[in-house]
Parts: structure tokens; C-alpha cells; sequence
């Protein structure tokens, strides 16, 4: 199956006004703007979105409202909870939102298999990718358990290289990086693409270090650093400097 996208796609962060209400038109413009800079896909509500402080109904305002701002790029949707009905209730909304794929972290314990399962048959024909980045998002997804799982792809912000290599050698599935400091190694080496925080603040240079531009790359890990430091607050402030975006949240 080919990949919905390859290269870089943004891990959106989600902008919230002064009051801390959604800014939804806002964000979407935000989306636009990447997309515009070379992005070829958004991901919307996932963690880097404060997914964790969405309503489910802030959730599909945002898809709908991005998938209208960025008509020629998938838009894939957050669609994580700690048990597997509220998952599927997400994918089923996200789906019906118009989302190309949805992105599902496993619960923190239990079964992974009739996790995945459910959410499978929520999403039907839209792929699944699962996301890996414990304990920032729910649990773990090893390796050996990727050739069981009904899921089309994976999400790997672990930032490890050997489970990169690992992922690539025993599954054919799409192997998507999530650390900006391994997008010129994640194309290099075979992975579907980088779905990045950094990518709200230099979409030119993550592009640009996909493309194996060396000094982009180096460029990026100040970027990754500041995605990283007091999450979200670290990210927003990035933004601010570089968009002139509002730098609420609602975590942290």
C-alpha cells in the first residue's frame, strides 16, 4: 500500500486565544501557511495540539476546519485514549471529518491487540497509524507486536535510532520519525517520512534536512530543543518569535 504521504508532514500545535479558547480559523491559517512552506501533511490534535486539553468537539472543529484550509494534503487525526472505545468513538468522528489517516497512541496498560483491533474497524478503509512515545503518550508499541497489528503505519518519536533500523528490517509498514534531529537519517535509511513539532516553527529547514541539506539539519536541533523545553510553552514562544502566533495553552 503506498504511504498517504512521504517527507514532512507537521505535528500542528493547536493556538488557543487569551481566554484559552480554541483558536480554530487561526490554526487552520497556521496549517495553510506550512503547507504553502512545503509541508505535505498536517496532523491535527495529536500531542504536540494539546490533544489531551481537547473537547472531542474542539477535536472535529479543528480537522474540519484544516481540512478546508489545506484541500491538496492529507489530514491526519489524533485519535488516542487509554481505553479502546473513546479511541474508536474519535477515529469514527475523524473519519466522518474528512481525516486521511488516524494517529492512535496505545493505552498506558492492557491489551494492544483488541486495542487495535477496534480501532481498526472503527476506521475502516482509512489507515491506522499507531504512535509510539511512551510514557509522553500513552504506552508502548514494540517492535515484535508491529507484524500483529491491524495498523498501516507507525509514528516513532522515541528519537532512537536502532528502533528505526529495527522497524525497518522486520516490517514493511510505513515507519514515520517523529524527532527533527533524525529527518535527514529517517530519509536516508528508508522511512516514509517525519511528522514534527519543529515543523510549526522552520518548515523550510525540515524539508530542506528530508532533502539531506546538511546544515538544515544541524539548524533543527535548536528548533527540537525549544519543541521540547517546558512542552508546551517552549513551542508556543518558537512560534510567537517566527508567526506572531498567540502563545496560550492549555497544559503546563
Amino acid at each position: 500500500m503506498t504511504p498517504p504521504w512521504t517527507g514532512i508532514a507537521v505535528a500542528l500545535a493547536t493556538l488557543f486565544d487569551d481566554e484559552k479558547t480554541v483558536a480554530v480559523e487561526q490554526t487552520a491559517e497556521h496549517a495553510a501557511r506550512l503547507v504553502e512552506a512545503g509541508v505535505r501533511a498536517v496532523v491535527v490534535a495529536g500531542s504536540t495540539g494539546e490533544a489531551a486539553a481537547l473537547t472531542d468537539t474542539e477535536r472535529v472543529a479543528l480537522l474540519a476546519a484544516v481540512r478546508a484550509a489545506c484541500p491538496d494534503v492529507p489530514v491526519v487525526a489524533g485519535a488516542s485514549a487509554e481505553w479502546w472505545r473513546p479511541a474508536a468513538e474519535r477515529v469514527v468522528a475523524a473519519v466522518s471529518a474528512g481525516a486521511d489517516a488516524v494517529l492512535v497512541a496505545p493505552p498506558r496498560s492492557g491489551d494492544l491487540d483488541r486495542y487495535f483491533t477496534n480501532v481498526a474497524a472503527a476506521a475502516g478503509q482509512v489507515p491506522v497509524l499507531a504512535y509510539h512515545f511512551p510514557p509522553n503518550a500513552g504506552g508502548p508499541v514494540p517492535v515484535e507486536a508491529l507484524a500483529g497489528l491491524p495498523v498501516q503505519g507507525i509514528k516513532d518519536s522515541t528519537g532512537d535510532p536502532e528502533r528505526m533500523l529495527a522497524q525497518l528490517e522486520s516490517w514493511s509498514g510505513w515507519i514515520y520519525s517523529g524527532a527533527a534531529v533524525l529527518t535527514s537519517y529517517a530519509a536516508t535509511v528508508g522511512a516514509a517520512g517525519s511528522i514534527l513539532a519543529a515543523a510549526n516553527i522552520a518548515p523550510e529547514d525540515c524539508v530542506a534536512a528530508w532533502s539531506g541539506d546538511g546544515k538544515a539539519q544541524r539548524r533543527l536541533l535548536a528548533v527540537h530543543r525549544a519543541c521540547r523545553s517546558r512542552f508546551p510553552h517552549g513551542l508556543k514562544e518558537a512560534m510567537a518569535q517566527r508567526w506572531s502566533t498567540p502563545v496560550g495553552s492549555r497544559l503546563g
